[in-house]
């Protein structure tokens, strides 16, 4: 939990860096958060259906 925090907060200053505008750099972050956790949630369940040392 604590790392979103901080990834949460790194995307939005640096998109604030690069477009100068609060509001956009808060729009990225929350797009950002949410795509991670969608993907997060596939990416596992990918992960989980690989079969790892059995025959």
């Amino acid at each position: 939990m604590s790392w979103r925090v901080i990834d949460i907060l790194d995307t939005i200053t640096i998109s604030w860096l690069i477009t100068g505008t609060l509001a956009l750099a808060f729009s990225i972050g929350l797009v950002e958060l949410a795509t991670k956790m969608v993907l997060y949630y596939f990416h596992e369940r990918t992960w989980n259906k690989i079969k790892w040392g059995t025959k």
